[in-house]
């Protein structure tokens, strides 16, 4: 295929030079013309391992050139590929004045250039943008293209380190393409096939757009914390004599919770009888040596936030009367321990609301020590709020919350059919999301 690549820094250098060894005709194009002579001459622009040689490859094979003349880059090129910039303000917001102009500088070429055989054209943003940019920025100016052109757009994030981003290239964790398009999408399947080889199949994700957007963020995100949660981790326990890389190499060798999905999934806040108490424990730790845990406390401020939002929510609704499915902090236990539900219910009382509770595990006669104590503390009378089945706790009722999402209580909610359905677990399945009373949680 024949590819131009926007914008020649870290990202934009290695995308051209990784596209070129496998056999696509590469043109990089920067408005630095210090970038141009530097490509042009077979040498990287930025300082990166093995990037050299890739470069001098390429230019050495004549499947790699750069110029400024976007005019030229598009001359019956099938795709193009934006790896501009896309720095943050002092506010924190993202400038997309580099994307903003390469995009107008692209449909303005559109006028002059020659088309690809066939007409499509797909203009693809690899830079870093926040969800709604394809469909703010890049769509519209696509919207009516120059007679002969056809021009589809998309996002695919790349996923590239700085000190090891070539090898990151060949062996990605996985390829996201985002878009409306379907041309633009098998485009993108043709012109990083090439992966397949090392991600397989499985590793081809198509997704929506604000998804594609949204996942860097994501990521990035999640890298960053686990820094500081690392860090923060090591301040405390070094106060205890505890060498915290011998730590983090156990935890880490967890694959089942700790490198996991496990506890990656949206939806309702954390509980039970370990998390929020060591959880404490650790920041009681903190204090006592004078250490900084904003991280540890950030958590649990979070965590108060998810129960927050839904009592919220339910106020919204303006309903009075509300049906809790599930109670115990997870599915198939009956432990009430510092349950969000608990606290979920006790606060929907506190402000005057009718709630009858369903849980298909919890007896109350079978409930001993700390966890009778518990509940009878902060819902005393439990027994009169609870229906024996999942019909008669929703028989009546404005808003269902489920926490449990177990057989019985999805075939009752497909039978009563709430007015309002708020999905605290994200596993009622798709007959029920149908409905048009459903909202999640957190999507």
């Amino acid at each position: 295929m024949k590819v131009a690549v926007f914008g020649l820094g870290y990202v934009g250098s290695v995308t051209a030079a990784g596209l070129a060894a496998v056999g696509h005709e590469v043109v990089g194009v920067d408005p630095d013309p210090v970038k141009v002579a530097q490509v042009s001459a077979g040498r990287s622009p930025v300082a990166e391992p093995g990037l050299d040689e890739l470069v001098h490859a390429g230019v050495a094979g004549g499947l790699l050139t750069a110029t400024s003349s976007v005019e030229l880059a598009l001359e019956a090129t099938d795709v193009s590929l934006i790896c501009v910039g896309t720095p943050s303000t002092g506010h924190g917001e993202t400038q997309l004045a580099f994307l903003d102009r390469a995009l107008a500088q692209l449909r303005d070429a559109m006028e002059i250039a020659t088309p690809p055989a066939g007409g499509h054209h797909s203009v693809v943003v690899r830079s870093t943008v926040p969800p709604g940019t394809g469909v703010a920025h890049v769509a519209p100016v696509f919207a009516d293209p120059p007679a002969g052109w056809t021009v589809g757009t998309a996002m695919c994030p790349e996923f590239l380190r700085e000190g090891c981003a070539v090898t990151d290239f060949y062996t990605p964790p996985f390829l996201v393409t985002g878009t409306r398009d379907e041309a633009t999408r098998d485009a993108l399947v043709r012109l990083f096939g090439f992966l397949v080889r090392t991600i397989g199949r499985e590793g081809f994700h198509h997704v929506g757009v604000e998804t594609a957007e949204a996942l860097k963020y994501a990521c990035n995100a999640f890298h960053a914390t686990k820094v500081s949660f690392t860090n923060e981790l090591a301040r405390i326990f070094r106060g205890y004599g505890v060498d915290a890389r011998e730590v983090m190499e156990v935890f880490c060798a967890d694959e089942k919770l700790n490198i996991a999905p496990t506890y990656l999934r949206p939806g309702f806040a954390y509980g039970g009888s370990c998390l929020p108490k060591d959880l404490r424990a650790l920041q009681h730790l903190a204090r006592q040596l004078g250490v900084d845990a904003p991280l540890l406390a950030g958590t649990a401020q979070t965590n108060e936030l998810v129960v927050r939002d839904v009592v919220e929510r339910v106020i919204e609704t303006g309903a009075r009367r509300v049906a809790l499915l599930g109670l115990s902090f997870k599915a198939e236990t009956d432990d009430l321990r510092e349950s969000p539900s608990v606290d979920l219910a006790e606060r929907l009382i506190g402000k005057g609301f009718a709630v009858k509770i369903f849980d298909p595990v919890l007896n109350t006669q079978r409930l001993t020590g700390a966890n009778l104590t518990y509940v009878q503390e902060r819902l005393p009378h439990l027994n009169c709020l609870l229906a024996q089945d999942p019909v008669g706790v929703l028989a009546g009722a404005e808003v269902a919350l489920v926490a449990d999402a177990g057989p019985s209580a999805r075939q009752a909610l497909l039978a009563t059919k709430p007015p309002v359905i708020l999905d605290l677990r994200g596993n009622l399945g798709p007959e029920i999301e149908a409905l048009p009373g459903y909202q999640g949680v957190g999507w």
